[in-house]
Protein backbone atom coordinates (compact mmCIF):
# COMPACT_ATOMS: atom_id res chain seq x y z
CA UNK A 1 0.00 0.00 0.00
CA UNK A 2 1.26 3.46 -0.87
CA UNK A 3 2.88 5.07 2.14
CA UNK A 4 1.86 8.49 0.86
CA UNK A 5 -1.89 7.74 0.77
CA UNK A 6 -4.20 9.15 3.40
CA UNK A 7 -5.63 7.00 6.19
CA UNK A 8 -9.05 7.48 4.61
CA UNK A 9 -7.83 6.05 1.29
CA UNK A 10 -6.12 3.14 3.05
CA UNK A 11 -9.30 2.41 5.00
CA UNK A 12 -11.50 2.42 1.87
CA UNK A 13 -9.02 0.15 0.08
CA UNK A 14 -10.41 -2.66 2.26
CA UNK A 15 -13.82 -2.23 0.57
CA UNK A 16 -14.03 -3.93 -2.84
CA UNK A 17 -14.27 -1.25 -5.53
CA UNK A 18 -15.45 -3.82 -8.09
CA UNK A 19 -18.29 -4.92 -5.80
CA UNK A 20 -19.42 -1.31 -5.33
CA UNK A 21 -19.26 -0.70 -9.09
CA UNK A 22 -21.43 -3.78 -9.69
CA UNK A 23 -24.03 -2.48 -7.25
CA UNK A 24 -23.98 0.91 -8.97
CA UNK A 25 -24.45 -0.64 -12.43
CA UNK A 26 -27.24 -2.90 -11.14
CA UNK A 27 -29.41 0.13 -10.37
CA UNK A 28 -27.96 2.44 -13.07
CA UNK A 29 -26.77 4.80 -10.35
CA UNK A 30 -24.50 6.86 -12.61
CA UNK A 31 -27.04 7.32 -15.42
CA UNK A 32 -27.08 10.96 -16.54
CA UNK A 33 -24.48 11.84 -13.90
CA UNK A 34 -21.81 14.27 -15.09
CA UNK A 35 -19.42 14.95 -12.26
CA UNK A 36 -20.46 13.68 -8.81
CA UNK A 37 -20.64 9.87 -9.13
CA UNK A 38 -22.24 7.35 -6.80
CA UNK A 39 -18.75 6.42 -5.60
CA UNK A 40 -18.09 10.07 -4.75
CA UNK A 41 -21.38 10.13 -2.86
CA UNK A 42 -20.47 6.96 -0.95
CA UNK A 43 -17.00 8.23 -0.01
CA UNK A 44 -18.37 11.61 1.07
CA UNK A 45 -21.05 10.04 3.25
CA UNK A 46 -18.57 7.62 4.81
CA UNK A 47 -16.34 10.61 5.59
CA UNK A 48 -19.33 12.33 7.21
CA UNK A 49 -20.02 9.24 9.35
CA UNK A 50 -16.43 8.79 10.50
CA UNK A 51 -15.90 12.46 11.35
CA UNK A 52 -19.34 13.10 12.91
CA UNK A 53 -20.36 15.90 10.53
CA UNK A 54 -23.53 17.64 11.66
CA UNK A 55 -25.00 18.82 8.33
CA UNK A 56 -24.46 19.09 4.57
CA UNK A 57 -23.00 22.55 5.09
CA UNK A 58 -20.58 21.08 7.62
CA UNK A 59 -19.51 18.36 5.14
CA UNK A 60 -18.99 20.93 2.38
CA UNK A 61 -16.96 23.26 4.62
CA UNK A 62 -14.62 20.49 5.79
CA UNK A 63 -13.93 19.04 2.35
CA UNK A 64 -13.63 22.37 0.57
CA UNK A 65 -10.90 23.34 3.05
CA UNK A 66 -8.62 20.64 1.61
CA UNK A 67 -9.37 20.51 -2.15
CA UNK A 68 -5.86 19.29 -2.95
CA UNK A 69 -6.43 16.13 -0.88
CA UNK A 70 -9.83 15.09 -2.26
CA UNK A 71 -8.24 13.34 -5.22
CA UNK A 72 -6.02 11.29 -2.91
CA UNK A 73 -9.09 10.39 -0.86
CA UNK A 74 -10.70 8.95 -4.00
CA UNK A 75 -13.26 11.76 -4.43
CA UNK A 76 -13.18 12.97 -8.04
CA UNK A 77 -16.20 15.27 -8.15
CA UNK A 78 -16.67 18.66 -6.54
CA UNK A 79 -18.45 18.35 -3.20
CA UNK A 80 -21.19 20.89 -2.62
CA UNK A 81 -24.18 20.60 -0.32
CA UNK A 82 -26.67 21.01 -3.17
CA UNK A 83 -25.03 18.26 -5.24
CA UNK A 84 -24.84 15.92 -2.25
CA UNK A 85 -28.44 16.67 -1.30
CA UNK A 86 -29.60 15.83 -4.84
CA UNK A 87 -27.57 12.61 -4.81
CA UNK A 88 -29.09 11.49 -1.50
CA UNK A 89 -32.54 12.42 -2.75
CA UNK A 90 -32.48 10.70 -6.13
CA UNK A 91 -29.91 7.90 -6.26
CA UNK A 92 -31.30 4.52 -5.37
CA UNK A 93 -30.57 3.58 -1.75
CA UNK A 94 -30.52 -0.09 -2.76
CA UNK A 95 -27.03 0.48 -4.21
CA UNK A 96 -25.66 0.89 -0.69
CA UNK A 97 -27.94 -1.76 0.82
CA UNK A 98 -26.56 -4.30 -1.66
CA UNK A 99 -22.99 -3.18 -1.01
CA UNK A 100 -23.62 -3.61 2.72
CA UNK A 101 -24.48 -7.25 2.00
CA UNK A 102 -21.04 -7.68 0.39
CA UNK A 103 -19.37 -6.23 3.49
CA UNK A 104 -21.58 -8.36 5.76
CA UNK A 105 -20.45 -11.53 4.00
CA UNK A 106 -16.79 -10.57 4.35
CA UNK A 107 -17.13 -9.52 8.01
CA UNK A 108 -18.95 -12.72 8.94
CA UNK A 109 -16.23 -14.78 7.25
CA UNK A 110 -13.53 -12.96 9.22
CA UNK A 111 -15.31 -13.26 12.58
CA UNK A 112 -16.58 -16.83 12.09
CA UNK A 113 -13.89 -18.21 14.38
CA UNK A 114 -14.54 -15.84 17.28
CA UNK A 115 -15.61 -17.65 20.45
CA UNK A 116 -19.01 -17.29 22.10
CA UNK A 117 -19.51 -17.03 25.83
CA UNK A 118 -21.36 -20.33 25.49
CA UNK A 119 -19.85 -23.65 24.47
CA UNK A 120 -21.77 -23.96 21.20
CA UNK A 121 -20.63 -24.76 17.69
CA UNK A 122 -23.76 -23.47 15.98
CA UNK A 123 -24.13 -19.97 14.60
CA UNK A 124 -26.19 -17.89 17.03
CA UNK A 125 -28.26 -14.94 15.85
CA UNK A 126 -30.14 -12.31 17.88
CA UNK A 127 -33.10 -10.64 16.18
CA UNK A 128 -34.58 -7.31 17.25
CA UNK A 129 -35.45 -3.81 16.06
CA UNK A 130 -34.71 -0.28 17.22
CA UNK A 131 -36.90 2.76 16.65
CA UNK A 132 -35.34 5.96 15.30
CA UNK A 133 -37.49 8.94 16.25
CA UNK A 134 -38.09 11.64 13.62
CA UNK A 135 -39.64 15.08 13.61
CA UNK A 136 -43.15 14.83 12.17
CA UNK A 137 -42.97 18.33 10.65
CA UNK A 138 -39.81 17.40 8.68
CA UNK A 139 -40.67 13.75 7.93
CA UNK A 140 -44.47 13.63 7.39
CA UNK A 141 -44.14 10.42 5.34
CA UNK A 142 -42.95 8.57 8.49
CA UNK A 143 -46.04 9.36 10.58
CA UNK A 144 -46.75 6.73 13.23
CA UNK A 145 -49.30 8.49 15.37
CA UNK A 146 -50.94 11.89 15.65
CA UNK A 147 -47.85 13.69 16.96
CA UNK A 148 -44.95 11.40 16.11
CA UNK A 149 -42.87 9.94 13.29
CA UNK A 150 -40.24 7.23 13.21
CA UNK A 151 -38.50 4.51 11.24
CA UNK A 152 -37.31 1.12 12.45
CA UNK A 153 -33.95 -0.53 11.96
CA UNK A 154 -34.41 -4.32 12.09
CA UNK A 155 -31.21 -6.30 12.57
CA UNK A 156 -30.26 -9.96 12.70
CA UNK A 157 -26.99 -9.93 14.63
CA UNK A 158 -24.43 -12.71 14.42
CA UNK A 159 -23.22 -12.93 18.00
CA UNK A 160 -19.75 -14.04 16.89
CA UNK A 161 -18.21 -10.60 16.51
CA UNK A 162 -21.51 -8.70 16.76
CA UNK A 163 -21.80 -8.49 12.97
CA UNK A 164 -25.22 -7.69 11.44
CA UNK A 165 -26.04 -10.63 9.17
CA UNK A 166 -29.26 -9.02 7.93
CA UNK A 167 -30.72 -5.53 8.20
CA UNK A 168 -33.96 -3.93 7.09
CA UNK A 169 -35.26 -0.37 7.40
CA UNK A 170 -39.03 0.04 7.66
CA UNK A 171 -41.65 2.54 8.71
CA UNK A 172 -42.49 2.87 12.37
CA UNK A 173 -45.83 1.06 11.88
CA UNK A 174 -44.18 -2.09 10.57
CA UNK A 175 -44.81 -5.07 12.87
CA UNK A 176 -41.63 -6.75 14.04
CA UNK A 177 -42.95 -10.27 13.56
CA UNK A 178 -43.56 -9.67 9.84
CA UNK A 179 -39.80 -9.43 9.36
CA UNK A 180 -39.62 -13.22 9.78
CA UNK A 181 -41.25 -13.52 6.33
CA UNK A 182 -38.20 -11.88 4.72
CA UNK A 183 -35.42 -13.87 6.41
CA UNK A 184 -33.90 -16.99 4.85
CA UNK A 185 -33.25 -19.16 7.90
CA UNK A 186 -29.97 -21.10 8.08
CA UNK A 187 -30.46 -24.80 8.91
CA UNK A 188 -28.83 -25.62 12.24
CA UNK A 189 -28.48 -21.98 13.34
CA UNK A 190 -29.99 -20.69 16.59
CA UNK A 191 -32.26 -17.62 16.54
CA UNK A 192 -32.79 -15.82 19.85
CA UNK A 193 -35.76 -13.45 19.97
CA UNK A 194 -37.96 -11.44 22.30
CA UNK A 195 -41.73 -11.69 22.82
CA UNK A 196 -42.56 -9.64 19.72
CA UNK A 197 -41.49 -12.56 17.50
CA UNK A 198 -43.53 -15.24 19.26
CA UNK A 199 -45.91 -15.96 16.37
CA UNK A 200 -46.50 -19.72 16.17
CA UNK A 201 -47.08 -19.48 12.42
CA UNK A 202 -43.60 -18.03 11.90
CA UNK A 203 -42.00 -20.29 14.51
CA UNK A 204 -43.30 -23.30 12.62
CA UNK A 205 -41.69 -21.94 9.45
CA UNK A 206 -38.39 -21.91 11.32
CA UNK A 207 -39.03 -25.47 12.48
CA UNK A 208 -39.62 -26.61 8.89
CA UNK A 209 -36.41 -24.81 7.84
CA UNK A 210 -34.55 -26.94 10.47
CA UNK A 211 -33.48 -23.86 12.39
CA UNK A 212 -33.54 -23.60 16.18
CA UNK A 213 -35.37 -20.80 17.96
CA UNK A 214 -35.26 -19.55 21.54
CA UNK A 215 -38.02 -17.02 22.13
CA UNK A 216 -39.39 -15.45 25.27
CA UNK A 217 -43.00 -16.53 25.73
CA UNK A 218 -45.89 -14.11 26.00
CA UNK A 219 -47.64 -13.96 29.36
CA UNK A 220 -51.11 -14.97 28.14
CA UNK A 221 -49.91 -17.98 26.16
CA UNK A 222 -51.94 -21.17 26.68
CA UNK A 223 -49.90 -24.37 26.69
CA UNK A 224 -50.60 -27.89 27.95
CA UNK A 225 -47.82 -29.73 29.76
CA UNK A 226 -47.12 -33.29 28.60
CA UNK A 227 -44.31 -34.10 31.01
CA UNK A 228 -41.54 -32.44 33.01
CA UNK A 229 -37.80 -32.99 33.24
CA UNK A 230 -35.79 -32.65 36.46
CA UNK A 231 -33.92 -29.34 36.94
CA UNK A 232 -31.39 -27.92 39.40
CA UNK A 233 -33.45 -25.23 41.13
CA UNK A 234 -30.36 -23.77 42.83
CA UNK A 235 -29.21 -22.51 39.41
CA UNK A 236 -32.36 -20.43 38.96
CA UNK A 237 -34.19 -22.96 36.80
CA UNK A 238 -37.80 -23.56 37.76
CA UNK A 239 -39.00 -26.08 35.18
CA UNK A 240 -38.10 -27.83 31.92
CA UNK A 241 -41.27 -29.11 30.26
CA UNK A 242 -42.51 -30.60 27.01
CA UNK A 243 -45.72 -28.80 26.02
CA UNK A 244 -48.18 -28.36 23.16
CA UNK A 245 -50.29 -25.30 22.26
CA UNK A 246 -53.97 -25.62 23.19
CA UNK A 247 -55.47 -22.51 21.56
CA UNK A 248 -57.64 -23.05 18.50
CA UNK A 249 -55.40 -21.07 16.17
CA UNK A 250 -52.07 -21.77 17.88
CA UNK A 251 -52.58 -25.53 17.73
CA UNK A 252 -53.18 -25.23 13.98
CA UNK A 253 -50.22 -22.95 13.37
CA UNK A 254 -47.85 -25.08 15.50
CA UNK A 255 -49.17 -28.65 15.55
CA UNK A 256 -46.17 -30.34 17.20
CA UNK A 257 -44.46 -30.38 20.60
CA UNK A 258 -42.50 -27.50 22.12
CA UNK A 259 -40.14 -27.17 25.02
CA UNK A 260 -40.79 -24.65 27.82
CA UNK A 261 -38.04 -23.54 30.19
CA UNK A 262 -38.74 -21.28 33.16
CA UNK A 263 -35.90 -19.42 34.82
CA UNK A 264 -35.58 -16.90 37.67
CA UNK A 265 -32.64 -14.51 37.67
CA UNK A 266 -31.12 -14.95 41.11
CA UNK A 267 -29.77 -11.38 41.17
CA UNK A 268 -32.86 -9.45 40.00
CA UNK A 269 -35.54 -12.03 40.91
CA UNK A 270 -37.12 -11.51 37.49
CA UNK A 271 -38.91 -14.53 36.01
CA UNK A 272 -38.56 -15.61 32.40
CA UNK A 273 -40.33 -18.22 30.31
CA UNK A 274 -38.68 -19.44 27.12
CA UNK A 275 -39.92 -21.60 24.25
CA UNK A 276 -37.61 -23.59 22.01
CA UNK A 277 -37.80 -26.39 19.47
CA UNK A 278 -34.44 -27.82 20.60
CA UNK A 279 -34.96 -30.67 23.06
CA UNK A 280 -31.26 -31.45 23.52
CA UNK A 281 -29.84 -28.14 24.78
CA UNK A 282 -29.23 -28.02 28.55
CA UNK A 283 -32.01 -25.91 30.12
CA UNK A 284 -29.50 -23.48 31.64
CA UNK A 285 -27.97 -22.94 28.18
CA UNK A 286 -31.41 -21.94 26.90
CA UNK A 287 -31.59 -19.15 29.49
CA UNK A 288 -27.97 -18.13 28.83
CA UNK A 289 -28.74 -17.83 25.12
CA UNK A 290 -31.46 -15.32 25.90
CA UNK A 291 -29.05 -13.39 28.12
CA UNK A 292 -26.60 -13.24 25.18
CA UNK A 293 -29.37 -11.52 23.20
CA UNK A 294 -28.47 -8.38 25.14
CA UNK A 295 -25.62 -7.86 22.67
CA UNK A 296 -28.05 -6.66 20.05
CA UNK A 297 -29.29 -3.98 22.45
CA UNK A 298 -25.67 -2.89 22.91
CA UNK A 299 -25.24 -2.87 19.12
CA UNK A 300 -28.19 -0.51 18.65
CA UNK A 301 -26.99 1.72 21.47
CA UNK A 302 -23.47 1.79 20.00
CA UNK A 303 -24.40 2.78 16.46
CA UNK A 304 -26.86 5.41 17.69
CA UNK A 305 -24.18 6.99 19.85
CA UNK A 306 -21.23 6.75 17.46
CA UNK A 307 -22.73 6.96 13.95
CA UNK A 308 -25.06 9.47 12.35
CA UNK A 309 -28.43 7.69 12.22
CA UNK A 310 -30.44 9.85 14.66
CA UNK A 311 -30.02 13.14 12.75
CA UNK A 312 -30.33 13.09 8.98
CA UNK A 313 -28.81 15.12 6.13
CA UNK A 314 -31.95 14.73 3.98
CA UNK A 315 -35.69 14.48 4.56
CA UNK A 316 -36.91 12.09 1.88
CA UNK A 317 -37.34 8.34 2.42
CA UNK A 318 -34.52 7.69 -0.07
CA UNK A 319 -32.13 10.06 1.77
CA UNK A 320 -32.91 8.44 5.13
CA UNK A 321 -32.40 4.93 3.76
CA UNK A 322 -29.16 5.98 2.04
CA UNK A 323 -27.72 7.46 5.23
CA UNK A 324 -28.63 4.45 7.38
CA UNK A 325 -27.17 1.93 4.92
CA UNK A 326 -23.95 3.89 4.47
CA UNK A 327 -23.66 4.13 8.27
CA UNK A 328 -23.94 0.32 8.42
CA UNK A 329 -21.27 0.09 5.69
CA UNK A 330 -18.97 2.34 7.75
CA UNK A 331 -19.45 0.14 10.83
CA UNK A 332 -18.72 -3.02 8.84
CA UNK A 333 -15.68 -1.49 7.14
CA UNK A 334 -14.06 -0.57 10.46
CA UNK A 335 -14.88 -4.05 11.81
CA UNK A 336 -13.26 -5.67 8.74
CA UNK A 337 -10.12 -3.54 9.05
CA UNK A 338 -9.87 -4.34 12.76
CA UNK A 339 -9.93 -8.08 12.05
CA UNK A 340 -7.70 -8.06 8.97
CA UNK A 341 -4.98 -6.05 10.68
CA UNK A 342 -5.30 -7.97 13.96
CA UNK A 343 -5.93 -4.82 16.01
CA UNK A 344 -6.97 -5.51 19.61
CA UNK A 345 -8.64 -2.17 20.27
CA UNK A 346 -12.43 -1.93 20.37
CA UNK A 347 -14.44 -0.31 17.57
CA UNK A 348 -15.23 2.78 19.65
CA UNK A 349 -11.53 3.57 20.10
CA UNK A 350 -10.86 2.99 16.39
CA UNK A 351 -13.63 5.39 15.42
CA UNK A 352 -12.29 8.04 17.75
CA UNK A 353 -8.83 7.74 16.18
CA UNK A 354 -10.21 7.81 12.63
CA UNK A 355 -12.32 10.88 13.35
CA UNK A 356 -9.20 13.04 13.83
CA UNK A 357 -6.72 11.35 11.51
CA UNK A 358 -8.38 10.63 8.16
CA UNK A 359 -6.23 13.19 6.33
CA UNK A 360 -2.95 11.99 7.83
CA UNK A 361 -0.47 10.19 5.59
CA UNK A 362 0.71 7.40 7.83
CA UNK A 363 0.33 3.65 7.80
CA UNK A 364 -3.16 2.59 8.85
CA UNK A 365 -1.81 -0.16 11.09
CA UNK A 366 0.48 2.31 12.83
CA UNK A 367 -2.30 4.84 13.33
CA UNK A 368 -4.77 2.36 14.83
CA UNK A 369 -2.43 0.21 16.93
CA UNK A 370 -1.53 1.09 20.54
CA UNK A 371 1.80 2.86 20.84
CA UNK A 372 4.33 2.68 23.65
CA UNK A 373 4.48 6.44 24.22
CA UNK A 374 7.23 8.00 26.28
CA UNK A 375 7.83 11.71 26.65
CA UNK A 376 11.02 13.00 25.00
CA UNK A 377 11.68 14.90 28.22
CA UNK A 378 11.92 11.68 30.20
CA UNK A 379 15.59 10.86 30.85
CA UNK A 380 16.91 7.67 29.33
CA UNK A 381 18.23 5.65 32.24
CA UNK A 382 20.51 3.68 29.92
CA UNK A 383 22.30 6.86 28.79
CA UNK A 384 25.82 7.24 30.12
CA UNK A 385 26.29 10.21 32.38
CA UNK A 386 29.26 12.59 31.90
CA UNK A 387 30.88 13.90 35.04
CA UNK A 388 32.03 17.49 35.28
CA UNK A 389 35.52 17.27 36.77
Amino acid sequence: MNEGSTIFAQLLAHASRDALDRCIRRYRGNARVRSFSCRDQFLTMVFAQLTYRESLRDIEACLSAIPERLYHMGIRGTVSRSTLADANEKRDWRIYADFAQVLIAEARRLYAGDPLDLDLKQTVFALDSSTIELCLALFPWARVEQAGASVKLHTLLDLRGSIPAFAHVSGGRFSDVNLLDTIAFEPGAIYVMDRAYGSFKHLYQMQKARATFVVRAKKNLRLRRIYSRPVDRSSGLRCDQIVVPVGVQTSIHYPIKLRRVRYTDLATKRRYTFLTNDFALPPLTVSMLYRARWRIELFFKWIKQHLRIKAFYGRSPNAVQTQIWIAICAYLLVAIVRKRLGIKRDLYTLLQILSVSLFEKTQLMQALSPTDYRSILEPNRNQLQFLNL
